[in-house]
C-alpha cells in the first residue's frame, strides 16, 4: 500500500466522509485518490479501536457505501421545501 502525504484537514474530511452513510468509497477515491482498503487503514490508524470497530460494523455490507450496490441514482436527498 503506497504512502500518501495527507494534511490534517484532508484526514479529517476523509474520516467525516467515511462516517457519512451516503458518501461512497468511490467518492473518497475520486476526491482523495484512496482505495477502500486505504480508507480502512486510515480509519484504523486514526480512530480509537472501539470507534473503528463501530465504524466497520456500520459500513460492512452497507449498500450506500458502494456505488455499484446502490439501487438509486440520486446521491443526495433534497427536501422539496429546501431553498435552491
Amino acid at each position: 500500500m503506497e504512502k500518501l502525504e495527507l494534511k490534517p484537514e484532508q484526514i479529517d474530511r476523509i474520516i467525516q466522509m467515511a462516517w457519512e452513510d451516503r458518501t461512497t468509497f468511490e467518492a473518497i477515491r475520486t476526491q482523495f485518490g484512496l482505495e477502500p482498503g486505504m480508507v480502512i487503514h486510515l480509519m484504523r490508524s486514526q480512530l480509537k479501536p472501539s470507534s473503528f470497530r463501530l465504524w466497520r460494523k456500520r459500513t460492512a455490507g452497507r449498500k450506500t457505501k458502494h456505488l455499484a450496490k446502490r439501487n438509486f441514482t440520486v446521491g443526495r436527498f433534497r427536501c422539496p421545501t429546501q431553498r435552491t
